[in-house]
């Protein structure tokens, strides 16, 4: 495995290295057709990351761009690069290809309650930036989480027991000088557990995949932290030095 996995590092630095060499890359955020690998390569992880706060202003405002979803699957048929990977709650109010109001090949989505990371997301995400190209990684908290509140409110019941856990650090965390009340029924509460979430999650993308973290140190990637607001449909993005 480890074998395999260099070389696919060493072709997407290569490919990073080459986007620098006099190619000004556009934040083109609209298109009829599904996104091709020389267009995937010309952009940026900036790039990237303007094109899903474009996308996100569209939808918040309602301009979603118009699909042609017949045309996109026979397009896509031949094979994907994706711009980005999102780690997304499980939430079924988080429909995240509209949030950022793209299509068909445009981004991977990682589904899991309360967004964290684990050994198969954190394969899944090394698949898509080392060996697809991606450009770039957000983790996705949003308002009213669920797994968020029952994590503060400290469920035990089968496997959520063991899931909750993952999202327990960032309770105490946010619990630190926190002067309110911090349990899950104060929202601003459960606010900071979900920003704490995911800069916790961030950090553990960093600290247990060295392949993403020489890619994000190359500039080959970005990681990135955002959340959605369940009232408006805004993303605020932060970034997690």
């Amino acid at each position: 495995m480890k074998k395999l996995l260099i070389p696919i590092l060493a072709l997407a630095l290569l490919a990073a290295c080459g986007n620098t060499g006099g190619k000004s890359a556009k934040c083109c955020a609209g298109s009829d057709k599904v996104l091709t690998k020389a267009q995937q390569e010309a952009l940026t992880p900036h790039c990237v990351l303007e094109i899903l706060k474009k996308g996100n202003e569209k939808y918040v405002s309602g301009k979603l761009h118009k699909r042609n979803s017949p045309a996109l699957i026979a397009d896509a048929a031949g094979g994907q690069s994706p711009m980005a990977v999102v780690l997304s709650c499980l939430d079924s109010r988080v429909p995240v290809e509209d949030i950022f109001n793209r299509q068909i090949g445009d981004i991977f989505v990682g589904r899991v309650a309360g967004n964290i990371v684990n050994v198969d997301l954190l394969g899944s995400m090394e698949f898509a930036c080392a060996a697809m190209g991606s450009k770039l990684i957000v983790v996705l908290g949003h308002g009213g989480c669920g797994a968020v509140v029952h994590a503060i409110d400290d469920t035990r019941l089968g496997n959520i027991t063991e899931m909750l856990s993952k999202i327990r650090p960032a309770v105490a965390e946010a619990a630190e000088g926190f002067s309110g009340d911090a349990t899950g029924s104060n929202d601003d509460f459960v606010k900071k557990v979900t920003d704490v979430n995911v800069k916790l999650m961030i950090e553990r993308i960093r600290n247990e995949s060295p392949i993403l973290k020489e890619l994000e140190g190359s500039g080959a990637i970005k990681i990135v932290g955002g959340y959605y607001n369940m009232e408006t449909g805004k993303v605020d993005f932060f970034e997690c030095s």
